[in-house]
C-alpha cells in the first residue's frame, strides 16, 4: 500500500483542498457522542459547522478584520506554516464542547462537495484552544505543522494571537453571537442581560465577554475516506489511515482502495 510520513503532506490532503477550492460551501457535518441522561447509553449527535481553514491558515478574513488586526499589530499570515488539520470554531457553552470529553476528543467530520460530487470523511482527535493554555494539546497540534524551518519554533508561536486571528475571520455580527444568552438553554431561565443579549455587533477583537466564550477547535486526522461519485457507476472510494511504528513516535499513512 502507498505510504507517506506524517510530516510530509498527507497523501489525501492536496486532493481534499483542491475539491474544497472548487466548492462554494465550506460547511461540514460534525458528529460527536454523548450519553443519554436516563439510560446512560451512547447517543450520537450531529451538527453543521463551517471550515475556518487548515491550522494555522485562516481560510478567509472578514473585510473589517484586516485593518483591526493591523491596528493591534497581529500578523495574520504565519509565513511558511501549513498542515492537514481542519479548524472550526465554537462557543464553549455549546453542548458539542462537553461531548468532546465524552468521546476522548474523537470526532468525525463529513463534507459533501456538490460541485465535484465527492464525499469526504475525516476522523480524528480534537484539540480546543482559547481560555487557559493547554501545553499537551499545543504540542500535539504543533507536531502536525510543517514549515518550522521557516525560522519559527514552537516556543516563539503565539497561541493567543492564533485564536484572535480565527476570531477575526468572523463578521462583527457573528462575533456578537458569542455575547448571546447561553445557547440551547430555556429563555425563561436565562433572560437577556446588559451583557448577554441577541443581535450585538462586536468590533473589538479582544472583547472580554465574546472571547471568554470563543474557542478554536483543531482536528488532527487519523483516518480519512473519500467517495468520488463523479465516475459512477464505478465510483472511486479510498481510505487513508495513520499507522504508528515501533514506539509510536513515527507515523505514516496507509492507503487502501475500497469498493464503493
Amino acid at each position: 500500500m502507498p505510504q507517506a510520513t506524517a510530516k510530509a503532506p498527507a497523501p489525501w490532503s492536496p486532493l481534499l483542498k483542491t475539491h474544497l477550492t472548487s466548492s462554494k460551501s465550506k460547511s461540514f457535518t460534525l458528529s460527536t457522542v454523548t450519553h443519554h441522561p436516563t439510560t446512560g447509553l451512547p447517543v450520537p449527535r450531529s451538527r453543521t459547522c463551517e471550515l475556518r481553514g487548515f491550522f494555522p491558515e485562516v481560510l478567509s478574513l472578514h473585510p473589517s478584520a484586516a485593518s483591526a488586526l493591523d491596528a493591534q499589530g497581529i500578523d495574520r499570515t504565519p509565513s511558511g506554516l501549513e498542515s492537514d488539520m481542519p479548524v472550526f470554531t465554537t462557543d464553549i457553552r455549546m453542548a458539542k464542547v462537553g461531548e468532546l470529553g465524552v468521546s476522548g476528543g474523537q470526532v468525525e467530520g463529513v463534507f459533501w462537495l456538490e460541485e465535484v460530487q465527492v464525499q469526504w470523511r475525516v476522523k480524528g482527535r480534537t484539540c480546543v484552544f482559547g481560555g487557559e493554555g493547554k501545553e499537551e494539546e499545543q504540542k500535539r497540534v504543533w507536531e502536525g505543522v510543517r514549515g518550522q524551518d521557516a525560522g519559527l519554533v514552537e516556543g516563539d508561536w503565539d497561541w493567543e494571537r492564533m485564536v484572535t486571528t480565527y476570531f477575526a475571520s468572523h463578521s462583527p455580527v457573528m462575533r456578537g453571537t458569542f455575547r448571546n444568552p447561553p445557547p440551547g438553554q430555556p429563555r425563561s431561565k436565562h433572560p437577556e442581560t446588559s451583557e448577554l443579549k441577541i443581535g450585538q455587533k462586536v468590533e473589538d477583537l479582544r472583547d472580554p465577554v465574546a472571547r471568554r466564550n470563543f474557542r478554536v477547535v483543531v482536528i488532527k486526522p487519523e483516518e480519512v475516506e473519500m467517495l468520488d461519485l463523479s465516475r459512477a457507476p464505478d465510483a472511486v472510494r479510498k481510505r487513508w489511515t495513520v499507522v504508528r511504528d515501533g514506539d509510536g513516535d513515527t507515523e505514516r499513512w496507509e492507503e487502501v482502495e475500497l469498493w464503493p
